[in-house]
């Protein structure tokens, strides 16, 4: 297998008093799928935050590429080629497709600096293709979008930006099962564009169709971490709940 992405190691996570996260280590690989699962408050967006440059962990390291990495903010941890797609989104309501995928770096040309908005389009318009992300068009307004269609096109601006890692948290939850099914295919084809990836969900079912690898939390702690092909649910449920181990 190829050099870690991004490493993980002995990651603590404290707030005042409070332990969030307990020495926790994880590999993620280009190319790979991770799922991470556990109950509500095993600490799975603490871990999300702190990859994405959101929090400093209290102790332990993040390696980028085998370099140590710390990440200011999460403008930091964007330049490096992290991007998150979170539960909200973060898409502008008001604007068109192609200016949500630009959002904050958008390019410019001539000596007036003016918007290169063919740019963005014909670039949207590429991505959204090759991603098949179904939009009526890249100039359609997000707010006119189906739930289904903005996470594609959250997913999209991701994967637009990532050079190295796309970090997803719950990208289905409030979909139905035609729109799930059709972002889980997107997110399928990120695979072949080489990125690694690591998503939160909820749903055993989903994460046994996209991962090739899960990490079970369990209050902080990390349980073990399972060959998707390798496990199944009941021995998953076990790992998150502590029943039956």
């Amino acid at each position: 297998m190829s050099n870690p992405v991004l490493q993980l190691k002995n990651i603590h996570k404290a707030f005042g008093g409070v332990t969030a996260i307990e020495n926790f280590s994880l590999d993620l690989h280009s190319g790979e799928v991770v799922a991470l699962v556990g109950d509500n408050g095993a600490g799975k967006s603490t871990l999300i935050k702190m990859i994405s440059g959101v929090h400093p962990p209290t102790s332990g390291e993040i390696l980028l590429d085998g370099q140590p990495a710390s990440f200011a903010d999460a403008s930091v941890a964007r330049e490096r080629g992290i991007e998150v797609v979170y539960q909200d989104l973060a898409l502008a309501d008001q604007q068109p497709v192609y200016m949500n995928l630009f959002l904050g770096r958008e390019p410019v040309k001539g000596p007036l600096r003016l918007l290169d908005r063919n740019r963005m389009i014909a670039e949207t318009e590429a991505l959204v293709k090759e991603l098949d992300v179904r939009i009526p068009s890249s100039r359609a307004t997000i707010r006119d979008l189906s739930g289904g269609q903005r996470q594609g096109v959250a997913i999209a601006r991701a994967t637009h930006w990532a050079k190295k890692l796309i970090l997803l948290d719950e990208p289905t939850a409030a979909l139905g099962v035609a729109e799930t099914g059709r972002v889980e295919a997107t997110i399928s084809g990120l695979k072949a564009r080489n990125l690694a990836i690591l998503i939160i969900s909820h749903s055993l079912d989903q994460v046994f169709r996209l991962s090739d690898r899960i990490c079970v939390l369990r209050r902080g702690v990390q349980i073990g971490i399972r060959e998707t092909a390798k496990t199944d649910k009941n021995e998953i449920v076990s790992m998150i709940t502590g029943v039956g181990q």
